[in-house]
């Protein structure tokens, strides 16, 4: 699996410089960057999801189990107290976070305080609502699990957008990272729309920006570079893998206590 990887990581190389060099030479050359990224991030979400799909249920779940075990452990973690954090699907092949989840709304009696995304509409708009437990989890149309607008009394969820206190971390899912801290979403856009909404709240209302950590089967990290970003694409400070912590920014390395880069258990 891990040489499937790197394949993969070859192929999408030469796919890039391909598209980035055709793209140089013609005229309009900035507007014909921009296709050529976007055309090598489908390129790529292909390959991902070819990756994953053929991961082995066993190792899957050796892995989600390794992950999130890694997270709970965290000091960083334990010390968290507001965080938002996806809410996996099985389909989409996400790394599980039902085990941390349940966890954290069962056994710490309302010490962290939980928000998870309900989408909105198709315009890459996405709420982070407050839970207090598991069931307040409905299937979607699309059978993805979510928040419903109102709590068990009718009662509107706090969204994290109008809370009074700012939240430590976010947790993010995405299609594959690199160890520069490059993510690569599924293209719809809400995850970088909400970072880029809580970022300019955090900084209107001096508070500390959150950590954005992703959580990553082995086969999601590829080489650096590979991934195209954008100006809209937001980088995460740390990387969470089964074989342990990649901490990627200067705030990632302070505030999880680690003093160098590479991989940390």
């Amino acid at each position: 699996m891990r040489r499937q990887t790197r394949v993969m990581t070859e192929w999408c190389t030469r796919a890039a410089f391909g598209q980035l060099r055709m793209s140089g030479n013609a005229p309009n050359h900035a507007h014909q960057d921009l296709d050529a990224i976007f055309k090598h991030k489908r390129l790529l979400r292909t390959q991902v999801r070819k990756t994953l799909k053929a991961i082995d249920p066993s190792l899957r779940s050796h892995q989600d189990n390794a992950v999130q075990d890694i997270v709970l452990a965290a000091p960083w973690f334990k010390s968290t107290r507001r965080f938002c954090a996806y809410v996996s699907c099985a389909a989409l092949r996400e790394v599980d976070t039902y085990k941390l989840l349940s966890q954290v709304l069962q056994h710490h009696d309302g010490a962290k305080k939980v928000y998870v995304p309900r989408v909105e509409d198709k315009n890459s708009h996405m709420r982070m609502l407050h839970i207090s437990r598991i069931d307040d989890l409905i299937a979607n149309s699309m059978d993805i699990l979510e928040p419903a607008p109102v709590d068990a009394d009718g009662d509107p969820r706090e969204d994290v957008m109008q809370a009074n206190d700012p939240i430590d971390l976010i947790i993010l899912p995405g299609l594959a990272f690199d160890r520069s801290g490059r993510r690569l979403g599924r293209g719809g856009g809400y995850y970088d729309t909400f970072l880029k909404n809580y970022h300019d709240l955090a900084k209107t209302r001096n508070w500390k920006q959150p950590l954005l950590v992703a959580l990553s089967y082995s086969e999601q990290i590829l080489d650096e570079g590979v991934i195209p970003v954008t100006s809209s694409d937001f980088p995460v400070d740390a990387l969470v893998s089964p074989e342990g912590v990649i901490p990627i920014s200067t705030a990632a390395l302070n505030r999880m206590g680690l003093k160098d880069t590479g991989l940390h258990s």
